[in-house]
């Protein structure tokens, strides 16, 4: 299984870092497409006005000067052209994504917009406590992620089901 990893935290986060290591226990062909910089909050949008500028940033890992929508339109449309993505997932987020929030998260955007392009995709979040931002407990996105990744969406149909799961 061909799995696109994307978030909207930026290529530095430790939430992608998270979300590699579950998709790696799930297949052997992961695919990293993350944007250069933080871009929490940019909800759905699309770079429509700034070119796109991609940089390799490892094996199968590149960078997007963009936002998550950009980046699962590079790796399915440009990056995995010939070959694209079975599952995409979008995270893990560095704080919930419920309620309104879900409007503007660059997370579950980029969990979207691979579904509009016929990918089935999972967006995961991780839900912080008093401590803040600064203490993110990852481990529970990474103790549980694989196994809710293994019972997500399912389905057939043009469009790829969305799923979201908060840790």
């Amino acid at each position: 299984m061909r799995i696109l990893v994307t978030n909207d935290d930026g290529i530095h986060a430790p939430g992608l870092r998270c979300l590699e290591e579950i998709a790696r226990e799930l297949s052997d062909d992961v695919w990293i497409v993350a944007p250069e910089t933080d871009q929490s909050g940019v909800s759905h949008s699309l770079s429509l006005n700034d070119p796109l500028r991609l940089r390799q940033a490892g094996e199968q890992r590149y960078a997007v000067k963009g936002t998550p929508s950009d980046c699962i339109i590079m790796g399915i449309r440009h990056i995995l052209k010939e070959h694209g993505p079975d599952l995409v997932l979008s995270g893990v987020n560095r704080g919930q994504n419920v309620a309104e929030d879900v409007t503007y998260s660059g997370t579950i955007a980029g969990a979207m917009e691979a579904t509009i392009l016929g990918v089935k995709a999972i967006a995961l979040s991780q839900a912080y406590g008093l401590g803040g931002r600064a203490h993110v407990k990852w481990h529970t996105a990474a103790r549980h992620g694989a196994s809710v990744v293994r019972r997500g969406p399912g389905g057939r149909g043009r469009a790829g089901p969305l799923g979201h799961s908060e840790f």
